[in-house]
């Protein structure tokens, strides 16, 4: 294993745009050593679909949090976080790989039996984990991939216990036509979820599998990396009986409720088995809520839009650093997105950076106090194939020419149905400030023109790179996806 290491203590912590009660500017809030004989353990939450206000600490209404607000209070919050993409697929593959998912020819939410996967040269954060000396797993939705060769065995999870795409693609769904829905043990289908009683047990499930998996590596001693990507908040809503009615709100309270329980039941383990000290949770979501289905559907915290847009209300959702006696409470207002976390958790855990270029960038010496300035100057946002609608410094937003989904044009369905989604169109580069305006309703395109150029030459040097559907550049730094034409998914065979 190579030099892994342990956060030593809580220093004072205010770090430019991260702040807490002693602020002190350029002071870190965390301490490595070393030489510390325990490495450190990640959890690593992804809910689906869950929006910015979800959780009670950001203002949820009709029910509480208590678990996650707790770590949220007792944590680290960036409050200017952007998950890479408002989809679910391109979110994952992001996520797993810290690069823009339209770099590794990976776009949208893949449909069960796409040819088109991970390709086998991209190195996942579980890959990088592995050759660290980390046990890995991932509990929860894969959807980089359906075809053997695409599964996380495959690419780095030694465990795996989850759907291979989303809990929606199985024959209930009110619009669209799919096979058996198939939970996953490693390569073999263990069952699959047919009814809507066995929808409302996988948050039990993937839970119980998250507590045998950290209590078996806790007394194997051995660092593990945990990717506990949740079922829910995702329609078909699902939830146990535990918690059915609880919340006096609606399903999509007492799903958030339980959800909440299965957090809080993580971290009691961690802490049951000694481990909590060494171990960081990451809590965040995929994107943000998929409007059209009303009182289903999550909340944007008037954020614009939803889901499947790169407007605000698809991309910020919460984002919480929690290591008890390592992290002090604060919030972080840098610019940060989910496509940094494989670089930083590299060089938390001494695991080797990938090979191949990547898009994320390292926090962890700007969260340490080595460098006094946030390493992220500006954030990209692509969407559909290829196409960049906007790109920001974290204050200024720029929009660029593009159609959209919009859940502001018909009313949302009720009860587990969808609305219709409305077009919009963006026909003229637009400017938001973020700071007076986060809710971008308001364009002031001609009034910053120092920065409408600056991120006017960003935009340009990412097309050079990545290119643009929208604009016909064909960029140079993409790479193919996995391809596998004659593959059949094994529950299919």
């Amino acid at each position: 294993m190579r030099p892994s290491f342990l956060l030593a203590g809580i220093g004072s912590f205010a770090a430019l745009g991260c702040t807490n009660g002693s602020h002190n500017p350029g002071d870190a809030f965390l301490t490595l050593d070393k030489n510390a004989e325990k490495p450190v353990n990640i959890v690593l939450f992804y809910l689906d679909d869950s929006g910015f206000a979800d959780f009670s600490f950001n203002g949820a209404v009709g029910y509480t949090t208590p678990n996650v607000d707790r770590m949220a209070m007792d944590g680290l919050r960036f409050t200017n976080y952007y998950t890479a993409q408002p989809i679910s697929g391109a979110s994952r593959s992001a996520l797993v790989t810290g690069c823009y998912s339209n770099r590794i020819g990976l776009t949208g939410a893949p449909m069960n039996g796409s040819p088109i996967g991970l390709a086998e040269e991209e190195e996942t954060i579980g890959e990088i984990m592995q050759a660290n000396g980390y046990s890995t797993a991932l509990i929860g939705k894969w959807h980089i991939g359906d075809a053997e060769m695409f599964l996380p065995p495959h690419h780095g999870f030694d465990e795996w216990f989850g759907l291979p795409y989303s809990n929606d693609m199985w024959p209930n769904h009110p619009t669209m036509k799919f096979p058996r829905l198939p939970l996953y043990d490693g390569l073999e289908v263990s069952r699959y979820i047919d009814t809507y009683d066995d929808m409302d047990q996988l948050t039990t499930m993937y839970t119980e599998r998250a507590v045998d998996y950290i209590t078996r590596q806790a007394k194997a001693d051995k660092p593990f990396f945990l990717y506990f990507a949740e079922a829910m908040p995702h329609v078909p809503l699902g939830v146990s009986d535990k918690f059915r009615g609880k919340s006096g709100a609606g399903l999509y309270s007492d799903v958030m409720m339980e959800l909440d329980w299965s957090i809080g039941t993580v971290r009691q383990t961690l802490e049951d088995l000694g481990i909590a000290e060494n171990t960081l949770i990451i809590i965040t979501s995929d994107n943000g809520p998929w409007s059209n289905y009303g009182n289903h559907a999550g909340s944007s915290g008037g954020y614009r839009e939803g889901k499947s847009t790169t407007f605000n209300g698809g991309l910020r959702v919460p984002c919480i650093f929690y290591m008890p006696g390592h992290i002090r409470e604060g919030i972080c207002n840098d610019l940060i997105s989910s496509i940094d976390f494989l670089p930083t958790l590299a060089s938390l855990t001494g695991a080797q950076q990938p090979k191949r270029k990547i898009d994320g960038v390292d926090f962890l010496p700007y969260l340490t106090g080595q460098t006094k300035e946030a390493p992220r100057k500006y954030l990209c946002f692509y969407f559909r194939t290829n196409s960049l609608e906007a790109v920001t410094d974290g204050q200024f937003k720029m929009v660029f020419p593009h159609t959209y989904q919009s859940y502001e044009v018909y009313a949302p369905g009720m009860d587990g149905q969808p609305g219709h989604l409305g077009r919009k169109e963006v026909t003229e580069t637009e400017l938001y400030n973020l700071r007076q305006d986060p809710g971008e309703r308001r364009n002031v395109m001609g009034l910053y023109p120092e920065k409408e150029a600056e991120l006017l030459k960003v935009a340009d040097e990412i097309r050079a790179d990545l290119g643009d559907d929208q604009t016909g550049v064909e960029g140079t730094g993409r790479r193919a996806p996995g391809r596998d034409p004659g593959s059949v998914p094994p529950q299919a065979r």
